[in-house]
Formats: structure tokens, C-alpha cells, sequence
């Protein structure tokens, strides 16, 4: 199969984190991002809410013309991506296996996944994990302020240090040796989280886990550019997000539109 254009979607900001991978491993295939800002978080809702939203952001841009879907949300991967690849007739890639996978690589036999309450209650992580590697012990833990915190810019700061210190005490309590971020937006908690958890620690990003397999599945198969476009839908617009999205990227944002569900410009456009 020939790809020309991929699209990326998260409830949020998170899945930048997973363009941005993308964008320095892939060299001239064009890419859409679309991230529900309106309605996020997706971890607290319900199975059947988080799958209705998924596809309905996923036909959006399946309308912008993509032949593959990253869902750069572990919360819709957890939940949605049976039925996106049931119903969208193109490839769609999760977040979950990769992230598992290298996780499990790391030889340790004491694992720890943190993610959305949602992402957490569906033990896709957890089941993953034991397929892989049935005598490993996985200690779970939801943290659902984290994904706020991020959407406020709060990726250094002393009340998200102190967040991270009472949510994971457990996993240090119990010794865990790898610790797995089963959430887009957690990557850019990384450097709190090691700090908290010590440097004995293996912290999986499954941004950057992701990116790769997505880069060996398209290899070969794109026509190469000189670079890539890239054009940016929300739900939401501020400029606290632009800020937010353009340290993350560590690039200025084009093309950026905000959109409502039926895919008419809500204005809001900053190129």
C-alpha cells in the first residue's frame, strides 16, 4: 500500500508528542492532527462515549483524505480501536502494543503502567503485558490530574511534582523496575516522573515507541519530499494551546483551524 498523508488524533495536546516522532523519523509524508480539545479528558468518560468521539474524529479525518490513522491516545486506543479499524477501511495503528513490547524488552519482572482512569479500568495494558511475558508482576495506577496539568502547561512545576510524588509512592513502594506512560500526555511529564521514581528507574515513552513501528510499516511505501505539511484541527482554540503545542513540537504551528464536529471552520485559523 502507497500512503500519502497520516492522520494523528488525540483527545488533547498529548498526541503531539507522537507527531512530533513521527516528523523527524518520516521525511515528507504530510500529516493531520486533530485533537479534541473540546471535550477532553477522555479517561473519565465512559467506554461507549470514548468510542462514539474516537470515531467521530477519526471520520474527520478520514475526510481530510488520510490512508492511515495513529491513534495517539492510549484512552481511545484502549477502547476504540476495534471498532475504527471495523469501520474507517484504512490501516489504524494504537499506541498500546508498541509501548508493551518495549516495556517488556527491557527485561524487567516488575512493571509499572500509569494512564487514564479509563485506560487503567480496561487492563488492556495489563492483559498485553501478560501475553508477552505471563510471569511478570504489573502494578496499575490511574492518574487522571496528569493530563490537566499538561493541557495547562504545567510540565515543570512544583504542584506537579508534588501530584507525581502522591500518585506514584505505590509503584516505588512495590519496587517496580519499568515503569510504562500508557498515556500521550505523559511524556511531557517525563523528567518529574524520573525525578520522582529515581534514575534506577526504565521510563517507556510509548510516543517515541509508537513512532517507530508507525516508521517500519510506511517505509518504502510513501513518495519522499523534500518536508512534510502538516495541518492542525481542535475543537478548542486558545493560545494557551498554541503555546503548549508549539513548545511540545519545538516548532512554530501552521495551518491551524479549529473546527466543530461536522468539519465547518469555527475560525480561529493562525495560518
Amino acid at each position: 500500500m502507497k500512503y500519502s498523508k497520516i492522520g494523528v488524533f488525540d483527545s488533547g495536546m498529548g498526541g503531539l508528542t507522537v507527531l512530533k516522532e513521527l516528523l523527524e523519523r518520516i521525511k515528507g509524508l504530510d500529516m493531520v492532527y486533530f485533537g479534541d480539545t473540546a471535550r477532553l479528558p477522555y479517561g473519565t468518560k465512559s467506554p461507549g462515549v470514548i468510542r462514539q468521539y474516537t470515531l467521530e474524529c477519526s471520520r474527520f479525518l478520514v475526510d481530510k483524505g488520510i490512508d492511515m490513522l495513529v491513534l495517539a491516545c492510549n484512552t481511545a486506543s484502549a477502547h476504540a480501536i476495534s471498532v475504527a479499524r471495523e469501520e474507517l477501511g484504512i490501516p489504524v495503528m494504537g499506541v498500546i502494543d508498541a509501548g508493551v513490547r518495549a516495556a517488556v524488552s527491557t527485561g524487567a519482572s516488575r512493571i509499572g503502567v500509569i494512564g487514564t482512569p479509563a485506560t487503567i479500568r480496561s487492563n488492556a495494558y495489563a492483559e498485553a503485558i501478560k501475553a508477552l511475558r505471563p510471569d511478570v508482576d504489573i502494578v496499575s495506577k490511574a492518574c487522571p490530574l496528569f493530563v490537566p496539568l499538561v493541557e495547562e502547561g504545567m510540565l515543570d512545576d512544583e504542584v506537579t511534582e508534588m501530584v507525581a510524588r502522591r500518585y506514584l509512592k505505590d509503584l516505588i513502594s512495590q519496587g517496580i523496575e519499568t515503569l510504562l506512560l500508557g498515556c500521550t500526555h505523559y511524556p511531557l511529564l517525563k523528567n518529574v516522573i524520573q525525578k520522582v521514581m529515581g534514575s534506577g528507574v526504565n521510563i517507556v515513552d510509548s510516543a517515541a515507541t509508537t513512532a517507530r513501528a508507525v516508521t517500519r510499516m510506511v517505509k518504502g511505501e510513501y513518495e519522499c519530499k523534500d518536508s512534510s505539511d502538516v495541518v492542525y484541527y481542535f475543537t478548542d482554540l486558545t493560545q494557551s494551546y498554541l503555546k503548549l503545542g508549539e513548545l511540545v513540537l519545538g516548532r512554530p504551528m501552521e495551518n491551524v483551524e479549529k473546527v466543530d464536529l461536522d468539519g465547518r471552520l469555527g475560525g480561529g485559523s493562525n495560518g
